[in-house]
């Protein structure tokens, strides 16, 4: 298919920009994983523990969904201001989506979807 994708992720939402020459899409996939509070002081651990679990549930099918969106691209770009790039790397490598691909990360602060576009342009050197 001769792609190359971009992906600016964060807990909250993935943008998936699918850059070839002459053609540019985008997706949107929000997450339903909600934002992940802190425990301070007596913890029993059990609801804790809990917790934990299910938000790595969540965390998990948040990226099986951003996984099943890329098809077999060519080249991968991950980029976004937290740790959920490198975690979406993590489970790519356990995964047999990306066979051959080249998988680059980056950090990027938070970006409207216009530079996120431009990132992944510049990047994969496409429309110029």
């Amino acid at each position: 298919m001769n792609d190359n994708v971009g992906i600016w992720i964060d807990h909250e939402r993935a943008i998936i920009v699918f850059a070839s020459e002459g053609r540019i899409e985008t997706k949107t996939l929000e997450s339903s994983v909600g934002a992940h509070p802190r425990y301070s002081g007596q913890q029993d651990g059990g609801g804790e523990k809990k917790y934990e679990a299910r938000h790595g549930q969540r965390l998990d099918q948040y990226y099986d969904e951003v996984i099943g969106q890329l098809g077999q691209p060519d080249a991968l770009l991950i980029f976004g201001p937290g740790e959920a790039k490198l975690e979406l790397k993590e489970r790519l490598s356990r995964s047999k989506t990306l066979s051959k691909g080249i998988v680059e990360v980056a950090t990027a602060d938070r970006l409207t979807d216009p530079q996120i576009v431009a990132k992944v342009k510049e990047h994969f050197a496409v429309d110029r």
